[in-house]
């Protein structure tokens, strides 16, 4: 007796959503979008992967929680394009991590090194954070992350600039470490970066023609660093080159004239400031840069999440989901 195609269709269907584990409701932990494809687990004290998230979601926030350990367990969500597991409790970075994504946020862990092979495979990634760690040194294999556009490394432990940074890159963030000099040939294949943060570290000089190979290089921040001022010989091409390139240099090295970068530098307490104009990108559009402009004010301030925005209509601050605003700095718009 043949079964009829109605009844064949319904079993077939049945067989795929159980072997895919494909489920219609949002886990009960977490809070979804109407599609289920965005789904929030934050602030949920997980310490392992909720369970019932479908296969085919496509932004995945698991930010704060006391996850220590995602190894192989994300691999299966092919469809994942955003995942933020900031501030939790990680000490490497996630093995097996689906190849589609496109940005990925580790910052406010407890990483001390990037490996080689963590990011070797993610052909796809766009912006990756992995700011507010213990990172004192990240390894790139030549020619992987070819459409990285942003890698934001603040906070962390650097003591040179990491060299083999991904060609493509247009915004690097170094702010906030413990740099001291840049390697000859680090910065030799950057050739599209646009906008560098280097403020906020230990340089006293910097080697002369570090940044001869910057062509595209729009927006420099160098303020907050102990330059060797008395240093002449030392410090002059530097002082030179700021004068003379054609990108905006923010925080002017030794205060030599007032119009370098028009950055306004002081210090209250603890507190350090620095106003510069960015122009961050935003993402999870259909391109993947949708440039902008507005004026924003960097808070330098040790283990203080980077994702803090303050409303001007009301002056209070609150917490912003930088990959969900397209943001990967700490910032006050202003």
């Amino acid at each position: 007796m043949k079964m009829p195609v109605c009844v064949a269709v319904s079993c077939l269907l049945l067989l795929w959503f159980t072997c895919t584990d494909v489920h219609a409701e949002c886990p009960s932990v977490c809070s979804c979008s109407e599609s289920h494809r965005t789904v929030d687990c934050s602030w949920r004290g997980f310490r392992h992967l909720p369970v019932g998230l479908q296969r085919n979601i496509q932004s995945l926030n698991l930010t704060h929680n006391r996850l220590s350990d995602l190894d192989h367990h994300l691999s299966s969500f092919t469809h994942l394009r955003i995942l933020d597991i900031s501030y939790n409790r990680l000490l490497h970075f996630p093995a097996s991590l689906p190849r589609a994504l496109w940005q990925i946020n580790v910052s406010g862990n407890r990483l001390r090194v990037l490996n080689k092979d963590d990011t070797a495979y993610q052909w796809n990634l766009r912006v990756l954070d992995l700011s507010v760690n213990k990172l004192e040194r990240v390894v790139f294999i030549n020619n992987t992350l070819p459409n990285l556009k942003a890698l934001n490394l603040s906070h962390n432990k650097f003591w040179t600039v990491p060299t083999n940074m991904p060609q493509n890159l247009e915004v690097v963030d170094l702010s906030h470490n413990s740099l001291v000099q840049i390697l000859p040939g680090s910065l030799i294949r950057l050739h599209r970066l646009a906008r560098f943060y280097l403020h906020a570290n230990r340089f006293t000089t910097i080697s002369e023609g570090a940044f001869e190979h910057l062509q595209s290089l729009k927006l420099i921040t160098l303020g907050d660093n102990p330059w060797a001022c008395e240093e002449t010989a030392n410090i002059s091409h530097l002082l030179v080159w700021t004068k003379h390139t054609s990108a905006r240099v923010s925080g002017c090295p030794c205060h030599t004239w007032h119009t370098c970068g028009e950055a306004h530098l002081s210090k209250t307490g603890s507190w350090h400031f620095g106003t510069y104009t960015l122009s961050p990108y935003v993402f999870g559009t259909e391109e993947p840069s949708h440039p902008y402009v507005q004026s924003v004010t960097t808070h330098f301030w040790a283990g203080t999440s980077l994702l803090n925005t303050r409303d001007d209509q009301t002056g209070s601050t609150k917490e912003q989901e930088s990959f969900r605003n397209g943001r990967i700095f700490t910032s006050t718009v202003q």
